[in-house]
């Protein structure tokens, strides 16, 4: 199994936008699935299910996609390297390589918790390979056109008691308080999220994770922004399954906010 998929534009046109997909991945490597409680890893609920397919659309527009194949319970793409929380509200936080799903149930046997040095290695196979893969995109980008944005994509229930009581918003705009892209970049995000007819949120209860906040440097043209979205709302109502009808119309939305994100990266 390959640690992340590229792919690439379908497009004659390659535009400096990489759309990474860090959360959508299933697997578990086979020496370690005996590790974890079985019925958890049998529907690893935790998993940004079918976001590559409500983004299918994007490489006919030129952009470049990056979606991680492993599980994050293997190890979390979008937690800092040395494991630093990202928020200290009292929310729960599952760590870089996680040992609870959201709702604090245990992932593991209690005899089988990773140790430091198993947390390293998951490290150095499968988290570094993925952000070094990113860096090296993105700065192709910037060499080819002078820029380059990081879009990252998640999506969440619509209800995880562990971190907010009332239920999400529909999206949510992570910007690490409006300091990992260009004022342009982030304004017109805004306002197509907020007149959208969705519900909307700007850097709460997320402002980004680790991804958004390493790889966001708009001084050195290189922007990054997180757009994390309700499952309800591409999903059918159990949030397990893909809902055509409800992705067709959120589609629509992500189309016109790429093209606007292009333009403007036109203009910088």
């Amino acid at each position: 199994m390959q640690l992340y998929e590229l792919i690439t534009p379908t497009s004659a046109s390659q535009v400096p936008i990489l759309l990474s997909i860090p959360h959508a991945g299933i697997h578990i490597p086979t020496d370690l699935k005996a590790n974890y409680v079985p019925a958890m890893i049998e529907k690893l609920d935790d998993t940004d299910f079918f976001l590559d397919q409500l983004y299918h659309f994007a490489t006919e527009m030129g952009i470049t996609i990056l979606k991680a194949n492993y599980s994050r319970w293997v190890i979390d793409l979008n937690r800092d390297a040395n494991n630093a929380p990202l928020y200290q509200d009292g929310r729960v936080i599952t760590d870089l390589v996680p040992t609870t799903d959201f709702l604090g149930n245990a992932i593991y046997l209690p005899e089988k918790q990773p140790s430091a040095a198993e947390i390293q290695r998951r490290t150095q196979e499968y988290y570094l390979p993925y952000h070094t893969k990113i860096a090296e995109i993105l700065q192709s980008f910037k060499k080819t056109h002078g820029h380059a944005l990081l879009y990252d994509a998640h999506s969440i229930r619509q209800y995880v008691p562990a971190i907010r009581k009332d239920k999400f918003p529909d999206f949510i705009l992570g910007s690490n308080q409006e300091q990992s892209a260009h004022p342009l970049l982030i304004e017109k995000m805004w306002q197509n999220l907020s007149a959208s007819g969705y519900s909307a949120t700007h850097n709460t209860p997320f402002q980004g994770g680790a991804i958004t906040r390493n790889f966001g440097k708009p001084a050195e043209n290189i922007h990054a922004l997180q757009l994390e979205r309700a499952k309800i709302n591409y999903m059918n109502d159990s949030e397990t399954e893909y809902a055509p009808a409800r992705a067709s119309i959120m589609q629509q939305l992500l189309k016109k906010n790429l093209l606007d994100l292009i333009d403007i990266l036109k203009k910088l």
